[in-house]
This record gives structure tokens, sequence and C-alpha cells, in this order.
């Protein structure tokens, strides 16, 4: 699905010129769910705009799907038909009610309006939200937002989901439900996911395969599968084998 052979990005404004991205390489097979993690500021975003086609990127190659994109060029995909994306905060409309927030991406790229709203009443359910779909944003909480929000981002049948820490503003027993709840919606859907996160455990919890990025400008520190098994419960943290790779990471990060 995704092929990214060192990639750098060069922000450029006031006649200066600002190395964000280094050198970035990883390979995403279809049906994965990926984390990228890595320090604030590091350049994870930065990644992710490059893989949903919103910033080029100044040197390597990038391949998309089944076409490539090498210097400035994007990937493959089309952006807002093929790639669905979550942000850290919900960004629902406050004067739309829930399914018409989910319907939003459908309604934009001109889907037959029947089956969308049946699909994004199903996506509903899927995430637990079957109940929501006539209250308005200021009528749920944090998380119930976030679901709203990945419902969203599936309503269209990306092949691609984009997801920048979209945790990262609840609280940490909402984070570790939504954590449980991104699982439980991943092995449903089977779609390729790649999740931006600074958590460690998070990454570890999540992902099939997890990438480290140094603080920027952002250089790859590893690459490496995370063989352990599904379903996972949070009482996976605890184990030895989850604190082999949090080591790894660590190391990589150079917090050990």
């Amino acid at each position: 699905m995704i092929r990214l052979e060192n990639v750098r990005k060069v922000y450029r404004a006031g006649g200066e010129e600002v190395l964000a991205v280094s050198d970035v390489t990883m390979t995403v097979s279809e049906g994965e769910l990926v984390a990228l993690v890595g320090p604030s500021g590091c350049g994870k975003t930065t990644v992710l705009k490059i893989l949903a086609g919103l910033h080029g990127h100044d040197g390597g190659e990038v391949h998309i799907g089944a076409s490539a994109g090498a210097g400035g060029a994007s990937g493959g995909l089309v952006p807002g038909r093929d790639i669905g994306m979550v942000f850290q905060q919900a960004l629902l409309l406050k004067w739309r009610n829930i399914l018409d927030n989910v319907m939003l991406p459908a309604e934009i790229l001109g889907l037959p309006k029947k089956a969308s709203r049946e699909r994004a009443r199903d996506l509903l359910e899927m995430v637990g939200l079957a109940d929501a779909a006539e209250k308005y944003p200021y009528e749920l909480s944090g998380g119930m937002q976030q679901r709203a929000a990945i419902a969203r981002a599936f309503v269209h049948d990306p092949k691609l989901i984009l997801m920048d820490e979209p945790f990262g503003a609840l609280d940490a027993l909402t984070r570790e439900k939504m954590n449980l709840e991104l699982l439980r919606i991943w092995e449903e859907s089977r779609k390729t996911i790649v999740f931006v996160t600074h958590s460690i455990q998070e990454a570890i919890f999540l992902s099939t395969h997890c990438a480290v990025l140094t603080a920027g400008p952002a250089r790859m520190a590893d690459y490496f599968p995370v063989e352990l098994p599904f379903p996972r419960k949070l009482g996976l943290k605890s184990t030895e084998p989850f604190g082999v790779y949090a080591r790894r990471l660590y190391q990589c990060l150079g917090m050990e």
C-alpha cells in the first residue's frame, strides 16, 4: 500500500529553509495498522501530510497504491476520495447532528445520498453511536465525538486511514478505551491505518508495525513488526513481551 524511500522535506519561509524530515524509509502493507511514534515536533505530522497528498516532498520517493511519486510529486491515491483522516480534535460541525457530520465527506464527493446515509448509520452502529445519530456534538463526550470522527473518516470507504494523534486530547482512561475501540474497528474493517502518536505504550499496543522517528528533523531510527497476538487486551501492557518492545523504543529514542 505504501513505500517511502529516503523521503526528505524542507519548509521554506522568509528566504530561509528548515529541514523537517531528513530521511524516512518504510513499507506499509495493505490491511496493516502502523504506528508512527516519536517526540513532539519531530516531523510525524509532516510525514502524515505527505502521505495524504497535502504536502509535496523534496527528496526520495513516495509510492502509494499502484502509482509512484518522486521529488515533489504526490502519490497514487486520490486525496479526499481514497484517503480518510482523523485529527487530534474531532472537528465536528456544531450545527449538524452526528449523522450529518458523518455524512459530510460523502456529500463533498457527491456520492449517492441514500447509500451513503445507510453506510453512515452502519458505521455509527460499528463505533457504538447508533443511538446518538440525531444528537449534536455538544451532547456527546470527547471520546464519543472522536468515535464519530472515526466513522466520518470511514464513510466514503477510503483505502487508507491516516490518524494524527486522535486520542491526545482525551483523559487517560478514555484514551485507553479508545485504543480498544480502534482495534475493534480495525479488526472489523481491515483498513490500512497509519496512526501518529508520541505515546510509546499506545504505539506498541495498537500496531502491527512500529515506525520510530528521531527528534526533528525526522530520521527513521527503527521500523519493526510488533508480533503480539490479536485480539489485544489492556493487560497485555504488563507482560514481558510488551516490555521488550517498550525497551526497544526507549533505546531508539535515547531514553534508556
